[in-house]
């Protein structure tokens, strides 16, 4: 003992031990203890309190050290190996490319006020609004860059399954979707006022879009609207009448995703029925099933035309597909742990394994390089599509418990008013330095994405 404590410190640790055995009721043996190390009885009860307690603070904190070494020590091995998968230029870009902008932990912004489960996130297209929906059956604005709560819309009357920010273009809408069968619509400029109600499916709306108006010849005008639901249909709607335009019907069991191509020509649905569908929105006929996955298929997309030059590589393709198509490969995850990339004829391409629970969320990076997503056992992983789709970084315990969900914040478009939907609205095959994409505008990314968990929190991850 004495060669490893100063005899001050000797004599700290001995009343130490005294008060804590007085304090748990052991007069015995805090006598014994005082005989033995020869303290008098100059420490009496008053000098003794000041020790009380002190011996429970040093081991809690002892182990709360060692916590803390351990996540440090477990940060810098991530670290590690991302230095050494990475090249002197690659570091040097790193920071200032949004190409190959990847997020990192910690988080930027924890956002906390949802009293149960988060199912969904969406970014506002121009502004640094995000939307989370939750099984409390509310629905939270939020401003991402502060970090701050800005309003709790009400309305829903069970859980909000999913929500979104589209619609004609100047007019951005925000849709959200519920167990409570209906779809809503919300106006932003108006205090997120409650504009309209469609009821139509028959059960759960489990998800919810608004269809891009991309391209010349594209069969929506930004005022559709697709939905997926535990009824088996999709359904197509009118925002601006309310009415449903098109029922469309494929699925043997609950639809759980849709996702619409950057031009509004196509969909892609997914569902309990473990395939995945591509289906023509003008017609709403089947084109392509995707089957082969072992499990309930939770998410799908469509890659944006960034991507297809590297998605080309990984199929045998000799030349990428034109970038003016939209439809040409799909991700999809599922609870069978896989995420599947596939050509538009339901061709197999590749099998992507490395989560350890049920795949929740995708999303394509727009810069076209990578993949990202999210799962139940609580990582965001960033498959590098360039390298047959590595995974290339994973991030740890993102969040205390399932991760629900994952969106990445749309590319401001210059010059063409604001981008409807998601990013897979959007085509984003530029920098920051403003690419073309296939609308006439220019592009710029915001390396900003946004993570919602069972574990009651929205998190932001922004370069």
């Amino acid at each position: 003992m004495s060669q490893l404590l100063t005899s001050r410190q000797a004599e700290e640790l001995h009343k130490s031990i005294i008060a804590y055995l007085s304090a748990s009721s052991l007069p015995n043996s805090a006598a014994t203890l005082r005989q033995e190390l020869n303290i008098g009885d100059s420490f009496d009860d008053e000098k003794r309190k000041k020790y009380e307690g002190l011996l429970e603070k040093k081991w809690t904190s002892v182990v709360r050290l060692q916590k803390k070494i351990m996540d440090l020590e477990s940060r810098c091995s991530s670290l590690q190996s991302e230095l050494d998968s990475a090249t002197p230029t690659s570091l040097a870009r790193r920071n200032h490319d949004p190409i190959s902008w990847l997020p990192r932990s910690p988080a930027r912004h924890t956002l906390q006020s949802h009293r149960l489960p988060i199912t969904c996130v969406a970014f506002h297209p121009i502004f640094s609004s995000l939307a989370s929906g939750s099984e409390d059956t509310t629905i939270k604005i939020w401003d991402w860059e502060l970090g701050e709560l800005e309003r709790t819309i009400k309305g829903h009357t069970k859980a909000v399954l999913d929500v979104d920010f589209g619609g004609p273009r100047g007019g951005t809408l925000l849709a959200s979707c519920s167990s409570d069968l209906t779809i809503k619509l919300w106006d932003p400029s108006d205090e997120y006022k409650n504009i309209r109600t469609l009821p139509g499916h028959d059960h759960s709306v489990s998800a919810v879009r608004f269809v891009p108006s991309g391209a010349a010849g594209s069969p929506s005008t930004g005022n559709l609207l697709v939905s997926a639901s535990r009824d088996k249909t999709l359904r197509v709607w009118d925002v601006s009448t309310g009415y449903c335009v098109k029922t469309i019907r494929g699925h043997s069991d609950w639809v759980r995703d849709v996702s619409p191509s950057f031009d509004g020509r196509w969909f892609v649905s997914a569902g309990n029925d473990q395939t995945a569908r591509l289906w023509d929105a003008s017609s709403g006929e089947a084109k392509s099933t995707f089957i082969g996955h072992e499990n309930a298929i939770e998410c799908c997309c469509f890659a944006p035309p960034a991507s297809y030059m590297h998605l080309a590589t990984m199929a045998g393709l000799k030349k990428a597909p034109p970038a003016s198509s939209s439809s040409e490969f799909i991700a999809t995850g599922s609870r069978d742990k896989n995420i599947k990339l596939w050509d538009s004829r339901g061709t197999l391409i590749k099998t992507l394994v490395g989560h350890d629970n049920w795949v929740r969320g995708l999303v394509f990076h727009p810069g076209g390089k990578y993949l990202i997503s999210v799962g139940d056992d609580k990582t965001i992983r960033c498959w590098d599509l360039s390298q047959e789709a590595k995974c290339v970084k994973t991030l740890d315990d993102v969040h205390g418990h399932f991760v629900s969900c994952l969106r990445w914040a749309p590319g401001v478009v210059k010059g063409t008013g604001a981008t409807n939907g998601d990013v897979n609205g959007t085509v984003v095959n530029g920098t920051a330095a403003k690419k073309e994409d296939p609308g006439g505008g220019k592009v710029n990314i915001r390396c900003v994405i946004a993570t919602g968990s069972v574990d009651l929190n929205v998190r932001v991850f922004a370069s």
